[in-house]
């Protein structure tokens, strides 16, 4: 039986920060994956590092920490994997936010005030300056505003760069791991049962996404973590007609919404391969994966209506992924207060991506008895919006 400073439970991009954090700071840890690192739901998703989609609050002071993480990580992580390894990918591209209703240019000028509140760049354009921007875009456009401080990194290539910085930096990466309860002595959390035999730790993050109510558990404590389905569309390589990330006003309530029922908005971007990415959809139908059609035509419809052009242009594929959703639309991260002994890091649905290394440092700083750069209280399993939603799971 291995022992280790640390477990990790998830091999998607918040458990790989998280074990390469930690394995930095001199902790012997261990990542587990129940299948193979980096193919859960960091593999199908579209790597938004976003501000513009957050009101003011904890999740954006989180985001706010995230773009210069991110920005260092590109300009610093070959110094340990070497020059061989591939690019990320990262792009402080910035967003272009735009309604094409009187109603929806309302709202959006009204959130983009609250967010300047907040110290956000959230600057109001005319269609003509959102035309300079994005010369395909829509004439019908209503309000647009720009944020510098969006940016998009590829995310499965960013999470393999992260499981091998925890790799170089000491890390054991277990694949083929299911975990199937736990380890404790005297009332502790002293590690995991696994499918491939148990792994002891004397600390363990749970940081499975929308798998992590399922891991917790088979634990013995309950989270209310539900997986949340999301489609994106890629369509042919092109040459470039889209040059930041653009999407529609409704994005934001889409984002906010506790709807178990299909939503559905615009967001657009290109990749450096020249294809275009077209999201994105939210509706709560479990781990179902099954093929929609009307989910894929309402996304066509609605990416249409923000860049015309898209009418001629061939998808290739579609693919879907699972965000992990939580009922106050905050992650949780930090300890469990109802065993000694686990962690949490989890439930950041579409946002995990972007705020996958402020987690990973925020778990750092907790585990070390560090001050955190922002007020851990608010992601706590113990805060107040969560009062009776863990007992009614338990």
């Amino acid at each position: 039986m291995s022992n280790y400073d640390v477990v990790v439970i998830g091999g998607g991009i918040v458990g790989a920060a998280c074990a390469a954090e930690l394995a930095g700071r001199g902790r012997r840890v261990a990542l587990i994956e129940r299948g193979r690192v980096a193919s859960g739901t960091s593999a199908h998703c579209e790597g938004n590092l976003l501000v513009s989609d957050k009101g003011p609050g904890a999740e954006l002071e989180l985001s706010k920490l995230a773009n210069a993480a991110w920005s260092k990580l590109a300009g610093t992580f070959r110094d340990e994997l070497g020059g061989d390894f591939p690019d990320i990918e990262f792009e402080a591209k910035g967003g272009l936010v735009v309604a094409t209703t009187e109603g929806g240019a309302s709202a959006l000028l009204d959130f983009a005030a609250t967010q300047r509140g907040a110290d956000i760049a959230a600057e109001s354009v005319t269609l003509a300056e959102a035309r300079e921007l994005e010369p395909w875009l829509t004439d019908r456009v209503t309000a647009a505003v720009w944020y510098p401080g969006d940016s998009q990194v590829q995310p499965t290539i960013a999470t393999e760069a992260l499981v091998a910085l925890a790799r170089v930096r000491g890390a054991s990466i277990l694949e083929h791991h299911n975990v199937t309860g736990a380890l404790r002595e005297g009332g502790r959390l002293v590690g995991v049962r696994t499918s491939a035999g148990d792994v002891r730790g004397n600390d363990v993050v749970v940081a499975a996404g929308p798998w992590s109510g399922e891991v917790s558990a088979a634990l013995g404590v309950p989270l209310p973590v539900r997986p949340r389905r999301g489609v994106v569309l890629v369509t042919a390589k092109m040459p470039q007609r889209v040059f930041h990330k653009v999407y529609d006003a409704d994005y934001v309530g889409a984002v906010g919404s506790g709807d178990v029922g299909l939503m559905t908005s615009s967001v657009v971007e290109s990749t450096p391969g020249g294809t275009v990415l077209i999201g994105s959809s939210r509706e709560q139908i479990g781990f179902d994966d099954a093929f929609r059609a009307n989910v894929l035509s309402q996304l066509a419809a609605k990416a249409i209506s923000i860049f015309p052009f898209l009418a001629e242009t061939a998808i290739i594929r579609s693919y879907s992924g699972f965000r992990p959703f939580m009922p106050d639309h905050l992650p949780l991260i930090g300890p469990d207060a109802r065993l000694s002994g686990l962690w949490h890091a989890t439930g950041h649905e579409g946002a995990g991506i972007g705020l996958s290394l402020p987690t990973a440092s925020l778990i750092g700083d907790l585990m070390d008895g560090a001050e955190a750069q922002i007020d851990a209280a608010q992601f706590s399993p113990s805060r107040d919006t969560l009062a009776g939603v863990l007992d009614a799971v338990a």
